[in-house]
């Protein structure tokens, strides 16, 4: 693992103190050009979150079974629309996840762990389980009828969210240690997105649903 050391880091203005006394007294001198303010920038943002559409939608069932179902749901009151926008939205996480791993064995790799870390046989179990789950959520989504291909809504939101720790995951100036606390953030996000998806497919009736993903949580 890579050590923290003390280095030529210029990024802080101590380390030219003229130059930005200079820049200081320059932005206090000259105001901004501009006559707006942060209400003004707030009031855009809001303009465009009401103008905006949604990120996508839940494609329609792609099996007659899959239309009979999600038929029953809405005559219960339970949209099938959003238990498998939840399923999509898992599936997604959990196939970041693999890659997640997937990375981080790479980097191991190359450095080698450290005394009380994850070992290689450590990383190479919990990426498989990743990937267990993952197709665990693609064959639920197929009992329902629908398409674990798609990308819905969730999906979408929980790819973007995620693209940030596999960032750093794949970001090879970060050490290996270092990247670990990337993981403890998806690995917190994990553990409550299961409780979550097991409360939604238990209000929905699910049971073997329900029963499956206890054992993922698990693991």
């Amino acid at each position: 693992m890579k050590q923290i050391a003390i280095g030529t880091n210029t990024t802080g203005i101590a380390t030219s103190p003229i130059d930005s006394k200079e820049l200081i007294d320059f932005a206090q001198a000259v105001p901004p050009s501009s006559s707006g303010s942060e209400a003004d920038a707030a009031a855009v943002r809001s303009e465009y979150a009401r103008a905006s559409g949604t990120v996508g939608s839940v494609p329609p069932p792609v099996s007659l079974k899959g239309m009979v179902k999600a038929a029953g749901e809405l005559i219960q009151g339970r949209p099938p629309a959003l238990l498998i926008d939840k399923l999509g939205e898992r599936l997604q996480f959990e196939r970041s996840g693999t890659r997640l791993y997937e990375a981080l064995i790479a980097k191991y790799d190359a450095e080698g762990g450290f005394e009380g870390g994850p070992t290689r046989a450590d990383l190479e179990a919990i990426r498989d389980d990743e990937l267990r789950h993952f197709a665990l959520l693609k064959r639920a989504i197929e009992r329902l009828g629908a398409d674990p291909t798609a990308m819905t809504p969730s999906a979408d939101m929980i790819g973007l969210a995620s693209a940030g720790v596999l960032a750093v995951a794949v970001e090879p100036r970060i050490d290996f240690g270092q990247s670990l606390q990337a993981l403890l953030v998806a690995e917190l996000t994990d553990n409550d997105s299961w409780r979550m998806l097991i409360d939604l497919a238990t209000a929905y009736g699910q049971d073997d649903m329900v029963a499956e993903f206890r054992v993922a949580e698990q693991h």
